[in-house]
Parts: C-alpha cells; sequence; structure tokens
C-alpha cells in the first residue's frame, strides 16, 4: 500500500533537510528537560509536605498562653476556627540522658542534655495534630513520656532513661515511644498529669491551643487569626503562636532555594524555543517556497501543503519532547532524593502528570507555531511560489551593502558577511532574541556560581581555618566520670586552658576565640533558638552582615532573618526571650547572613547569653591562621600537643551538595549555550543553502576558503557582538532578581556582597560571550561553504 501522498511529502522534507531536522529534535529536547525539571521541583518541593499536613490535621495555628483552661476552650468557638484541640498543659524541661555513639562508629553512650517543650496529652489522635505513633506506646502513666521522633527521638531507643534536672526530686522518665506531629507542637509528650511534676518552681502554668481556620493560607491570614485570639483572650495571657507556614517553610527549606534559579533557566530556555522553533520553521517555508510550488502544481491542496509542514515539525519535536522528559527526570533525582530523606517517604518522582503536560505544552507550542507558518505557504499559489523561488526580496540589505561597501579598512569578505543579515531583517531579529537569551543565561549562571561560592564560603566561615573541638561530657563540675572504664573528662575550665596554651605556643596563631553553642526552647518563638555565644572579639569569624553590625557590649546581639521573622523584630529593636523562668532582654544590632534551614538564632557574648542558657559554656575553639600558614599542618601540631581526647580539624562544610548544584548550574547554562548555538547553526544553513549561487560567483572571482569563511563568519558576528552587550544588564538583572528570590525561600535575606559578584573585566568577557556563541553556531556552515566547489555552486538552486 502506498503512503499518503502528504506523508510521503512530508517525509521527504525530513530526509532532504537533516539539519533543521536535528535543529528542532535538540532544541524541544533542551527545553523540555529544563522545564520538566523545574516544575517537578516546583511542585515536589511542597507536596509531600502538603499532603502529610491534610493527612494529619495538622495545626495552623499553635497557641501558648497562661489562661484558664476554660478561657482556652472557648476560644474553639471563634468565627473561623473550624477545628481545635487542647488546652494541653505545657512546660519547658532540660533532661540528660546517655546517647550512643553515631552509627559506625564505636565507643561508649555520651550523657547529653537537652531542653524542650513537653506537652500534657491523653492519647495522641485528635482532630488537630494527629500525631502518629511511630515506636513502642503512647505515655499513659507517671514517669512515661514519648518523643518527637524527627527530633530528639531520632536514634533514642526504646527504654532510655531521661533525668530532669532543675525540678524538685529531679524526676526519672522513660522512654516509650516516638511519634511524628507534622507541625511540631512539642517535643515530647507526657500524660495530663506528669506536667505538675515536671514544672520548675516559679515557671508560668501554660498549656497549649491547637487550631484550624477557615483561612490560614498566608501569613496575613494567619496573623489574624491569631490577632482574633489574643482579642479573645485575657490581656497579656497569649505567650505567642506558631504558624503552620513557618513550620513549612523550614520543612521545604533543603529545596525550595534552589527552585527559583531552575525556573529562570526554563523560562529562558522555553523563550528560546519558540524563537528558534518558530525561526527554524519560517526557514523551512521560505526555503522550500519553491518545492511548495511544485507540490501544488501536481495538485497538492493548501490544507494537504500545510499538513505536509506541520508533520515536518512535529516528528523531530515529539521525538525531542520525549528524550527531554526522560533527561529532565534524570536531572532531577538528585534534589528529590533530598527532599525525600526529610519527609521519611521513601522516594520522590518527578510526578506522572508533569511528565505529561509539559513534552504536551511543548509539542502544542511547537505545532502552533508550526501551523500559523506553514498557513503562508498554504496560501501561496503554485506561480507565485515558484516564481519567488528562495532569494530574498531584492530591495532587502542593499543599502548596507552599499554603506559597508566603503568602509576601506575592512576586507571585502567581512563586509559582505557583516551585510548579510539585513536582507532577511525578521530572521535576524529572530537570531538576535535567540542569542541574547543565550547570552543571559551566561551572564546569570556566571553571577549565580560566584554568588553561592560566596555563600558556600560564608556558611564554612573560611576565616575560622581550623576549629579545636573539647572532649565530650556534661558542662559543669570539677571532674567527670566517663560512663565505663576509662580516664576522667576535665572539667570546661581546665580544656579551655589547656586549648589556649597549645594555641599560644603555635607561632602561627593569628586569632582564636572560645565558641558556645546550644538549642534551646523560647516562648513565642516557633523553633528551637540556637544560641551561639563568643568569648572575647569574634568579629573577624566570618559572618556576612546583611544590615547593623557585630555586637561589640554586653546586651548586644545579632540574630539571623528567621530570627526577625519569627518574632517580628528588626534591626535596632529591644527583645526580651523568655526561657522557663529566665529572661533576658537584648538589643538587636545587626542580621546576621545564615541560610541553614530557617531555624532562629541569635549570637552574643558568652556572658550575655549565659543569662538566659546557664548551661552554656564553651566546647570548641575557632582559630585564625596567619598568612601563609599550612591549616592541615597546623591542625596535626595542635591535635598532637592536646592528645587524642580533642578533635582538631580545618574548615569544610557540606561541599558535595555545593558542587551538585554548581553543576547543574554549569550543566542549564551549558545546555541553554547549545540551544543559541544551535538557533545560530539554524540561521546560518539558511543563509548559506540561499546564496549558494552567489557563493558560487565569489569563488569564481577568486574568493579564498578563508575568505568564504570569514564571510560566513561574519554573517553572524555583528549580530553576536550587539547580543552580548544586551545581554549583559539584562543578565545582572536576573540575577539580581532570583538571589534574593532564593534567599526568601531559605528564610534568609541576602547580603550586598552575595549580589555583587560581577568584576569589571569579567563583564567585559561576558559582553563576548554572544560573538563567541554566533561564531561557533557558524563555523560548522562555514566550512561547509569553504569546502563546496564552484561549479557545484553555480548549478544550485
Amino acid at each position: 500500500m502506498r503512503a499518503n501522498p502528504v506523508v510521503r511529502a512530508a517525509r521527504g522534507g525530513l530526509s532532504g533537510r537533516r539539519v533543521q531536522t536535528t535543529v528542532i529534535g535538540l532544541v524541544v529536547l533542551i527545553c523540555t528537560a529544563a522545564s520538566t525539571l523545574a516544575l517537578g521541583l516546583l511542585v515536589d518541593s511542597n507536596a509531600p509536605f502538603d499532603h502529610a499536613f491534610a493527612a494529619h490535621h495538622g495545626s495552623e495555628v499553635t497557641a501558648t498562653a497562661k489562661a484558664s483552661p476554660a478561657q482556652l476552650a472557648a476560644t474553639a468557638r471563634l468565627p473561623g476556627v473550624t477545628a481545635a484541640a487542647g488546652p494541653f498543659p505545657q512546660t519547658t524541661v532540660t533532661a540528660t540522658m546517655l546517647v550512643p555513639p553515631p552509627p559506625g562508629q564505636s565507643g561508649p553512650s555520651l550523657p547529653m542534655q537537652q531542653q524542650m517543650t513537653v506537652a500534657g496529652r491523653a492519647s495522641p489522635g485528635g482532630p488537630v495534630d494527629d500525631l502518629t505513633l511511630n515506636s513502642g506506646h503512647w505515655a499513659t502513666g507517671p514517669g512515661q513520656v514519648v518523643l518527637l521522633s524527627d527530633g530528639l527521638g531520632a536514634g533514642v531507643a526504646i527504654g532510655t532513661q531521661m533525668t530532669v534536672t532543675g525540678v524538685p526530686g529531679s524526676p526519672h522518665l522513660t522512654v516509650v515511644g516516638t511519634a511524628t506531629s507534622i507541625t511540631h507542637t512539642a517535643q515530647a509528650w507526657v500524660a495530663p498529669a506528669e506536667i505538675a511534676v515536671l514544672r520548675a518552681p516559679g515557671t508560668p502554668d501554660l498549656a497549649q491551643m491547637l487550631y484550624r481556620f477557615a483561612s490560614a493560607g498566608t501569613t496575613a491570614q494567619v496573623n489574624a487569626d491569631s490577632a482574633a485570639l489574643r482579642a479573645a483572650l485575657p490581656h497579656g495571657s497569649l505567650i505567642g503562636t506558631q504558624s503552620w507556614l513557618t513550620v513549612k517553610a523550614q520543612a521545604t527549606g533543603s529545596i525550595a532555594p534552589w527552585v527559583p534559579f531552575i525556573v529562570a533557566f526554563g523560562l529562558i530556555g522555553l523563550v528560546m524555543s519558540v524563537l528558534i522553533v518558530a525561526n527554524v520553521v519560517s526557514g523551512a517555508v521560505v526555503a522550500g517556497t519553491r518545492r511548495i510550488g511544485v507540490l501544488k502544481s501536481i495538485g497538492f491542496s493548501p490544507g494537504q501543503v500545510v499538513a505536509s509542514y506541520v508533520i515536518q515539525m512535529a516528528v523531530p519535536a515529539f521525538l525531542g519532547c520525549v528524550a527531554g522528559v526522560v533527561a529532565g527526570n534524570l536531572l532531577a533525582v538528585p534534589l528529590l532524593s533530598q527532599t525525600a530523606q526529610v519527609y521519611g517517604v521513601g522516594t520522590l518522582a518527578v510526578p506522572v502528570w508533569v511528565d505529561v503536560a509539559v513534552p504536551l505544552a511543548m509539542l502544542g507550542l511547537a505545532g502552533v507555531v508550526a501551523l500559523l507558518l506553514a498557513l503562508r505557504a498554504g496560501r501561496m499559489s503554485a506561480v507565485q511560489a515558484i516564481a519567488t523561488g528562495r532569494a530574498p526580496r531584492p530591495a532587502h540589505g542593499y543599502a548596507a551593502h552599499r554603506l559597508l561597501g566603503r568602509a576601506r579598512l575592512l576586507p571585502r569578505p567581512v563586509t559582505i558577511g557583516l551585510a548579510g543579515p539585513f536582507a532577511r531583517p525578521s530572521r535576524t531579529m529572530v537570531t538576535l532574541a535567540a542569542i541574547v537569551f543565550g547570552a543571559i543565561a551566561v551572564t546569570f549562571g556566571v553571577g549565580l556560581g560566584a554568588s553561592l561560592d560566596r555563600v558556600y564560603n560564608d556558611l564554612n566561615l573560611t576565616s575560622e581555618q581550623v576549629q579545636v573541638n573539647f572532649p565530650g561530657g556534661p558542662a559543669s563540675g570539677s571532674v567527670v566520670k566517663g560512663p565505663g572504664p576509662g580516664p576522667a573528662v576535665p572539667s570546661p575550665a581546665a580544656q579551655q586552658r589547656a586549648v589556649e596554651a597549645a594555641l599560644h605556643a603555635q607561632p602561627g596563631t593569628l586569632h582564636y576565640a572560645a565558641e558556645a553553642d546550644d538549642d534551646i526552647n523560647v516562648t513565642g518563638v516557633a523553633d528551637r533558638l540556637s544560641l551561639v555565644g563568643f568569648g572575647g572579639d569574634a568579629s573577624w569569624t566570618g559572618y556576612a552582615m546583611i544590615t547593623g553590625h557585630w555586637y561589640s557590649g554586653a546586651g548586644e546581639a545579632d540574630v539571623n532573618t528567621a530570627f526577625l521573622s519569627q518574632t517580628g523584630t528588626k534591626v535596632g529593636d529591644t527583645y526580651t526571650l523568655t526561657s522557663g523562668a529566665r529572661h533576658l532582654t537584648v538589643r538587636i544590632v545587626g542580621e546576621v547572613f545564615d541560610p541553614r534551614g530557617g531555624h532562629p538564632g541569635i549570637i552574643a557574648g558568652t556572658s550575655t547569653l549565659a543569662v538566659l542558657d546557664p548551661g552554656l559554656a564553651p566546647s570548641q575553639y575557632d582559630v585564625a591562621l596567619k598568612p601563609g600558614i599550612n591549616a592541615q599542618a597546623y591542625a596535626k601540631t595542635v591535635g598532637a600537643a592536646l592528645g587524642r581526647n580533642y578533635q582538631v580539624s580545618t574548615n569544610g562544610g557540606n561541599s558535595i551538595q555545593f558542587f551538585a548544584i554548581i553543576g547543574m548550574v554549569a550543566t542549564l547554562t551549558l545546555l541553554l549555550i547549545a540551544v543559541a548555538g544551535l538557533g545560530v547553526l539554524n540561521t546560518v544553513v539558511l543563509q548559506t543553502r540561499e546564496r549558494v549561487h552567489d557563493l558560487g560567483v565569489f569563488k569564481a572571482i577568486g574568493m579564498t576558503p578563508r575568505q568564504t569563511i570569514a564571510m560566513v563568519v561574519c554573517s553572524v558576528a555583528g549580530i553576536g557582538l550587539a547580543a552580548g552587550l544586551i545581554a549583559i544588564p539584562a543578565g545582572i538583572v536576573l540575577h539580581h532578581y532570583v538571589l534574593p528570590v532564593m534567599g526568601h525561600a531559605a528564610q534568609t535575606d541576602v547580603p550586598a556582597s552575595v549580589l555583587g559578584v560581577y568584576q569589571p573585566w569579567e563583564l567585559v568577557l561576558l559582553a563576548l560571550s554572544g560573538l563567541v556563541i554566533a561564531v561557533a553556531g557558524a563555523l560548522g556552515p562555514a566550512a561547509w561553504a569553504a569546502r563546496t566547489r564552484t561549479a557545484f555552486a553555480l548549478r544550485a538552486e
């Protein structure tokens, strides 16, 4: 059976124009891959939390108050409240337990002191915050506790004993289970009657209420709901509220910061795909004008002509879509695996609907572009098409040739090439736009890589080249005997004296500062507050400042963006921190850059923070070295002087994720450069084939192969140079827009040092990126033109 004439005509066009077919397929492949990656990550960065939140009836607002049970219960009937649970008695305790060494390491269990919020609940279920019991059983009697499985309970065995300090009688608790709370309403749960035993003298009688509202999807709505609760309770009784949006932002923080730049690359690729596919299709129609006339003369209807050209575009576009979906899924694997670990959901993959929707959208886009341009061919008469042929309109480009011909300093092949784009102004503009977007991708990618490198250095605090960590052990007592046989662990004071003596003895020591770290629960702050206390001047330690300045005296502190967001404060404010019966008022003098998950943090002198956390004591020394000192050799020498109980290390962060992200930025940038290069390749192929007869004439009158290459390359060199100049400001604007969006996704503002990464000499090189893309795309067709024999070119039509 003979194939349909339309199919045969389309098949002939595909086989006769392999370059155009390949360009369409590759362009659609790359753009489909980038779009699949961007949309898949965008969906999966939110979907696991949203599903878990709905399934477990998560608490949209968790309120902590010192009102009576009746007053709190009455708030469940407020307008807008759709569900409520509580009141549950609540208190903050400090407990000590023995924890085993990390997996893969040997050694005895070491004591660990931990502060945690404990709520009294009779059962894990309820209309709000329906807890999932992961192991053991619920706490139903005295001395029993259930721990948050993805918090303190991670790795703690059932039956572990805990001793609550600071409470009369130092009550003991036995871990009987672990549970999951989607909104982290507490770190541990006990029977309601047990709260009275665990509450320290002088501690306020607090309780928590959990709410779901009719409208709580935005920060403004949650704030309005909290204001309604505050108005319904006695003045000053509402201590603090926790928004589910804060918890969601923290839970999705592992992947959310990377989504904006992937979306930016995806949109650039999408626009380039539209431009280049349109250019390819229009070029195919123009180049095949004579063939269209032949088809019509042998009986093809306008609809059949249109259908044949749409099929020519649809076949490579379909193949590119299929391959692009596969590539996009493979690129998404490393980032989605991180999200899967955060939620403990096994594995995550790009949703099926994304794998279907993206290729359908790309295929539809290519089809619409092809259809619109092919309709022009279908409306042409056979005589008009055969008479027109492939040549551009006679009036186009002559003025440019005459003007450039007067430039005596430029060789004639160069001026001919520079004037060539004016013959097809519409094609030239499309090619210019494609190169512009490619150069924007280069400018944006280079700036993004430099910014991420600075973020990586800030996270590692590279000025602290060496860290000395103390041996494990409690932070109090003169000498503490470790569990099991072995030497006694020195007191913190003895440890500090030993470390300082070792550092003083090293001539390579420039600065050092004692650092104390702890996490505590603070009333009114949704998450545990990270404390970082320094002894002495630590302004050199490398924290990048967003606003304000480094603290300089007692009562002053620097905080991160998450702290400001959760407390509603700003730099210059004073804020009172309350932890149990202890209070500390600090003046916030600076905002530090800290994009590590959006957990609230405060940095101040150890003596200042010890008012809030008496157990805060130095656990490590941060050391800066003099110029030229080898950090590895220095650490080895100090470690030998202190002995095996001290851990001395050079600074280094999680380089695996950093280099994975940098690799993805480089990959996406190169892909878009390739797309732009393919667009140039297609344009030059069309121009060369249209003017192949002219090429034969040039060769006949003595044009050498080198001159031919120069002529063809110069036909797009001017376009590339102009595109590079246009792309520089556009790429910088895109960089300055996307970086803050990435920072906000990580719940931090961005310091000026992270944005100001472009150096003048870099801008000069980046301005040439468009020229490089244009020349690289033109070299292949230029080489073909140089090898073409004169007789063959003169006979060609």
